[in-house]
């Protein structure tokens, strides 16, 4: 195993060319920073430098040994700098952005535990209508649905499943549709360009049927408000299974599943972030909403919400 002093004693004459100089800008006495390179090279074997007028030159070895060395101190300034912030206090401004379908469903309680459990974090979370693109935001960025090329880093936590749902009372007026094929003769709640090019359902034994949803009297650009016209028994609409079954825990009999063998494409919850090393803050953070994860996210084989919707109010 090298020694650092020696390797550091090293790499310093091979800049300056120089002993006296080298000692100096280490702040040791020349001898001892002779000895450290005396020790180096008979731990290799081999010569490391040698002198040429009043120079010190580095010899084959040396210069071969030389790149090996630096990578060897970088590595090790790497290690210290992660120990360090390991004893960090975690503190601090933190910015957070979220799709608005996840900012009140989940992400802003697992915002306040962490507050909680750092007292000394400052944070601002705002909804944003697109994600952040530029490589250098500071900006966590937790999305709903598919993302353009982006030069920030893109985790896909979770794929969540999607399907139809219409107020048990909009359905008692106007029926319960058996096929995709009989959608056409329903209201349609659209979720602002959601299925503006058609929507394809799946069916494990029939499969695929593409659907061209009626001109929606309607639209609106929040899942919220989405989910809100269907559950006041506006029309049938597209919903992730996990805000659907989120909202009818809040309000028992306000949604049904339509067509439950009939299947949307699922879309994928996103974490962003910049690329490379974090502020411990940053990290810490991260690594708190990984962890924090709905268990309902887990619970597919695509690592995502049920493929199926949940049991709501009986037809």
């Amino acid at each position: 195993m090298y020694d650092l002093a020696e390797l550091t004693s090293f790499a310093q004459v091979m800049q300056t060319g120089s002993l006296t100089r080298s000692a100096q800008q280490l702040g040791v006495a020349k001898s001892t920073l002779s000895r450290r390179i005396a020790q180096l090279e008979n731990q290799l074997g081999q010569p490391l430098l040698r002198r040429q007028s009043n120079r010190l030159l580095p010899t084959e070895a040396g210069l071969m040994f030389h790149g090996y060395c630096l990578r060897i101190l970088e590595l090790a300034e790497q290690g210290q700098r992660a120990l360090n912030e390991l004893h960090q206090e975690i503190s601090g401004e933190l910015v957070v952005e979220a799709h608005n379908a996840l900012a009140r469903s989940w992400l802003a309680s697992q915002l306040a535990a962490f507050m909680e459990a750092h007292p000394g974090i400052r944070l601002t979370l705002q909804t944003c209508h697109a994600p952040p693109d530029a490589p250098d935001s500071p900006v966590i960025c937790l999305w709903l649905g598919a993302i353009p090329p982006s030069a920030l880093r893109q985790e896909t936590l979770t794929w969540l499943g999607r399907g139809l749902y219409g107020h048990p009372d909009y359905l008692a007026r106007h029926g319960h549709p058996r096929h995709p094929e009989e959608l056409s003769r329903h209201a349609w709640i659209d979720l602002l360009g959601e299925t503006e090019c058609g929507l394809t359902l799946s069916h494990p034994d029939e499969g695929d049927y593409h659907f061209q949803p009626p001109d929606s009297r309607f639209r609106v650009d929040q899942h919220m408000l989405h989910g809100d016209a269907i559950a006041r028994g506006h029309g049938l609409g597209l919903m992730p299974h996990w805000l659907a079954a989120k909202r009818e825990a809040a309000h028992p009999g306000s949604l049904h599943a339509c067509l439950p063998d009939w299947q949307a494409p699922p879309i994928p919850v996103t974490l962003l972030h910049a690329y490379g090393q974090q502020p411990r803050k940053v990290s810490a953070l991260l690594d708190h909403l990984r962890q924090t994860m709905p268990q309902e996210w887990q619970s597919s084989p695509r690592g995502g919400a049920p493929s199926r919707p949940p049991r709501l109010a009986p037809a």
